[in-house]
């Protein structure tokens, strides 16, 4: 079986496991976003910071945006976070961001725990 962008997840994760080693749980998420910008740079990762993405409506886009924390490869949302735990309302955020921007690939990352977690989300309706 092949994933969807699979070579492009994994770099991204992998960049955000080298950041998570060299950091550590407990800091803010802000200083994770910051860390991970270096890394995806020092990587060659095309990334995109708190870029703005319309959210459509009957195939209109509203006048609202929502802000993701990495759009990668100007296809992959990455949602980081930094708590003890990914609780749901995160999963649904990262979802539905994918359902209103009509990209293929999401994922959400949690820096707070003593591992690295993450999720990876397809979005069935824009295959």
């Amino acid at each position: 079986m092949v994933l969807l962008h699979e070579e492009r997840t994994y770099k991204i994760i992998g960049a955000c496991i080298n950041v998570h080693k060299s950091l550590g749980n407990g800091f803010l998420e802000s200083v994770y976003q910051e860390a991970l910008e270096k890394e995806f740079v020092k990587q060659n990762i095309p990334l995109l910071k708190q870029h703005k993405l319309l959210v459509m409506f009957n195939g209109k886009p509203l006048d609202k945006y929502f802000k993701v924390d990495f759009l990668c490869f100007e296809s992959i949302i990455l949602e980081i976070k930094a708590t003890s735990f990914l609780h749901n309302d995160f999963k649904k955020q990262t979802i539905n961001y994918l359902n209103a921007s009509g990209l293929e690939v999401g994922l959400l990352i949690n820096f707070g725990e003593s591992s690295l977690k993450w999720k990876r989300f397809i979005n069935t309706k824009a295959r």
